[in-house]
């Protein structure tokens, strides 16, 4: 038989080169079809087909690359761009991954304080975490770091003030161990997790502690809003009127909430509720208890004990080594696992959100328990002879009403009249503890610069006094006035508390004031600390005025389907 010749298999082709083929069998190898789909490059000049058989050998002609043995093959061209494809490859699915990549959910193997999350060390005392050596070497040994409580939570549960947290949002005085941004990055891959997320407000700081971008944090896992201290709202105060005023404004910002629960944690009010419906809608989930520093932290040591206990045994369990709270905002540091529920799903406490728009953000830390109320809250209005104003004199007097004065909230807030009418009221909703002085506009600088950290606190003290910035953002508001019959807005001051505008207090009865009333505009000036925020807002319904002129919207069938229900 004769023996085959590569042109047989190769024909019509070119080959660049004569190749002499010492073994047939090698052909059988190549002899496949993918193996020309490489391009060579051809000579410029044709040349005329080239039988090759296994005693035939040409001279190679010469080519650009290289010569002789030195010539890359079509074979080595092949190898290299084949190479270089897939290269070009892996560095594409490692951009994608890196796109697609979700942020790492914090370890809970490392062993932490189980009274503020922060990791164990031995190091630095006065840094969180903390435990001495001998302490930290012995719970080791018999594997019970889990409950090592850290030197700073000791301290905090004493009553003394001890902050940690710098940064945007972050607080003065004090040391600085870690960065309120660091804290968010914890809390960063909530939004990619299968969770169910328990949202804490504070009612007094309703603005304030919202968490205006949850949804960033929160992502499209269902919410269980929780709105606390409703315990500290003015005496008489009608709850179905505050449950309807919260979902409306819950529904404005497009949220998956479930339900929303009106809670007290010291009297316990809803908290039954809450616990019922955490177990009803986890279904496997773990469960975030999510809110601003501070918010609430009574009412997450009362919901994941006092009343899970009650159904669980698991929970019950757990009462022993529970989160410390304390009334410095950033007290827990690192996500605090809980082994609260039977049938799987962990209940996880997150370090609180630090935002830079409260007040508490701009206080010296020694002076922050100043703006948390400790009592139910009691409406100071002006005008009203039974408070003091700052030039010495009782009440105001002036038949123009509170046009041309200054009312001072504390050192904090600043608030000029412009253009009211003559029975237009405001009424502040607060923290006892910052008292309100009212003066002349032509004098309020003369008298913010002399009783700052005197009269005017926080800040407390001459020294801090001299550190204060002052003021440094105003706001001009322009209220339009709707129905005289009930307020025309609250202005809220984030981290404080509000401000209710009464165009006409109920002591008017003039029918002229009434359509001066509806046809005007009121004007005011608020000063606050840069970067503290003001939202003007519907008025809340508070005391037993605020169900006498609160209306209900009309629904439709389908906005009742969707929206969410409240429970008290």
């Amino acid at each position: 038989m004769a023996p085959k010749t590569l042109s047989s298999f190769l024909s019509p082709f070119t080959l660049p080169y004569h190749l002499t083929i010492p073994n047939t069998k090698l052909l059988n190898l190549h002899s496949k079809s993918t193996l020309i789909l490489c391009r060579f490059s051809q000579p410029q000049k044709t040349h005329q087909k080239a039988t090759v058989s296994e005693t035939q050998s040409l001279d190679p002609p010469p080519e650009p690359d290289g010569t002789g043995a030195a010539a890359p093959t079509p074979g080595d061209r092949f190898l290299e761009r084949h190479r270089s494809f897939e290269a070009a490859k892996v560095l594409l699915k490692e951009k994608k991954k890196k796109k697609k990549e979700k942020p790492v959910k914090v370890s809970t193997n490392v062993a932490c304080c189980y009274g503020c999350g922060a990791p164990l060390q031995t190091s630095d005392p006065d840094a969180p975490g903390y435990s001495d050596p001998e302490t930290y070497a012995l719970k080791k040994k018999h594997h019970q770091l889990k409950t090592v409580i850290c030197g700073r939570c000791k301290l905090l549960s004493h009553g003394h003030m001890i902050t940690a947290v710098g940064g945007n949002g972050g607080y003065s005085g004090g040391k600085q161990f870690i960065m309120a941004e660091q804290l968010r990055e914890k809390l960063a891959h909530l939004r990619h997790e299968r969770a169910l997320i328990v949202k804490l407000v504070d009612i007094v700081d309703f603005n304030g502690s919202f968490l205006a971008r949850v949804r960033d944090l929160a992502g499209a896992n269902p919410i269980i809003l929780v709105i606390t201290k409703v315990d500290l709202l003015p005496k008489g105060t009608d709850f179905n009127c505050i449950g309807d005023w919260v979902v409306e404004a819950t529904a404005k910002k497009k949220l998956n909430v479930i339900s929303v629960h009106l809670t007290s944690s010291k009297s316990l009010v809803g908290v039954t509720g809450v616990a019922s419906e955490i177990q009803k809608e986890k279904k496997g989930r773990d469960v975030y208890v999510l809110g601003s520093a501070n918010a609430c932290s009574l009412f997450k040591i009362k919901v994941r004990y006092k009343m899970m206990a009650e159904n669980d045994p698991v929970a019950a369990s757990a009462q022993k080594y529970k989160p410390i709270q304390s009334a410095v905002p950033g007290t827990t540091l690192g996500p605090i696992q809980i082994n609260a529920f039977l049938g799987g799903g962990k209940l996880y406490d997150t370090p609180g959100v630090h935002l830079h728009h409260r007040q508490a953000a701009v206080v010296h830390s020694e002076d922050l328990p100043a703006l948390a109320p400790q009592s139910r809250l009691r409406g100071q209005s002006f005008p009203n002879s039974q408070v003091s104003s700052g030039n010495g004199t009782a009440g105001n007097d002036n038949s123009n009403g509170l046009n041309g004065y200054s009312i001072f909230w504390g050192g904090l807030v600043r608030v000029d009249v412009l253009k009211v009418l003559p029975e237009t009221r405001l009424t502040f909703y607060g923290p006892k503890s910052l008292q309100i002085h009212m003066v002349p506009s032509d004098k309020a600088d003369e008298f913010y610069q002399k009783e700052l950290g005197v009269l005017l606190t926080p800040p407390t003290g001459k020294q801090r006094a001299d550190e204060w910035r002052g003021l440094e953002t105003e706001r001009q508001l322009q209220i339009k006035i709707e129905d005289v019959e009930r307020p025309a807005c609250d202005v809220a001051i984030s981290g404080l508390g509000w401000i209710t505008v009464e165009p006409l207090c109920k002591s008017s009865t003039s029918s002229d004031s009434r359509m001066e009333a509806t046809a005007g505009e009121l004007h005011l000036a608020v000063h606050v600390p840069k970067p503290v925020e003001i939202f003007v807002r519907p008025p809340l319904p508070v005391g037993k005025s605020g169900a006498e002129w609160y209306q209900y919207r009309e629904l439709t069938e389908k906005e009742e389907e969707v929206r969410p229900k409240w429970h008290f």
